[in-house]
């Protein structure tokens, strides 16, 4: 495959076009070993929840490439749409050319204008991470009922409103309405999976897009993997589904205006290898 026809080179993976072969005109998505993290004392800390490559780990791609199959499996047996059509090798995924849910610069005359290139969306069980450091406010570890959240993707993701979304004209409510709705439900079915290993999904992120030879229906579209879940071991709910082992897991910090927050138990990517075989 010449370089030519790579469409996009991204944090966790490179997007290529196809021109040859049984699969032409599909794209190949190359998943990478570079993680997200942050550097606390001088070294690499990977955590998915951050925008930053920090470094890489050996096999995360084929790690990442073997989850988002498994789970795109287990979305056509519940009838969930997506863009997957075949995993080719250990770190490659045939899929259908999907266009991300963007919006051209309504100015691009005036100096700073830019486009918006692609949404994705959050979903939180609970609280923590970049929510709990905006809403310090509430409990860590807080049950959050799944609540969804829109960003705008890039080098940094920017949050945006869902009301924000319809008035600038990005989505019309209709479809903000059916987007929140899809991630809740592959969220529900993402959760319930890591359930059955004995595991807790704390927050995820999914990007959506419209297939490019469909009918313009929003669908699921880049990966379920490592790369955009945060999981822990330990969880154990109360009635209200508040995690009650919070005070031993949950570490956070407010040092020089700026907040930070661990969870102790989260499952560090490469400890996912041998979670679905």
């Amino acid at each position: 495959m010449t370089e030519k026809n790579l469409l996009y080179s991204g944090k966790s993976k490179d997007v290529i076009n196809i021109t040859e072969g049984p699969y032409t005109g599909k794209y190949k998505l190359v998943f990478k070993d570079s993680a997200t993290g942050y550097i606390e004392n001088g070294k690499a800390v990977f955590d998915p929840g951050y925008d930053t490559v920090v470094g890489d780990i050996p096999g995360k791609g084929a790690i990442a490439c073997r989850f988002a199959t498994h789970f795109f499996k287990l979305l056509k047996e519940k009838g969930v749409p997506s863009h997957y059509i075949d995993t080719i090798s250990d770190n490659e995924m045939i899929v259908e050319p999907a266009l991300p849910l963007n919006m051209p610069a309504e100015s691009p005359e005036f100096k700073g204008s830019e486009s918006l290139q692609n949404l994705e969306f959050t979903w939180r069980n609970n609280a923590t991470g970049s929510f709990w450091r905006r809403y310090p406010f509430v409990r860590p570890c807080k049950n959050l009922h799944k609540v969804v959240e829109a960003w705008t993707k890039g080098d940094v993701d920017v949050l945006i409103s869902l009301e924000a979304l319809e008035e600038t004209g990005a989505m019309t409510m209709n479809e903000i309405n059916q987007s929140v709705e899809l991630v809740k439900n592959i969220a529900e079915i993402v959760s319930e999976e890591f359930s059955s290993k004995g595991l807790h999904v704390i927050d995820g992120k999914f990007e959506l897009g419209r297939l490019k030879y469909g009918d313009g229906k929003i669908v699921i579209i880049d990966e379920i993997s490592p790369d955009v879940l945060r999981v822990c071991k330990g969880y154990s709910p109360d009635e209200n589904g508040n995690c009650k082992a919070y005070e031993q897991c949950t570490l956070t910090n407010f040092s020089e205006g700026k907040r930070t927050i661990k969870n102790k138990n989260q499952v560090k990517e490469p400890d996912f290898v041998n979670i679905f075989l």
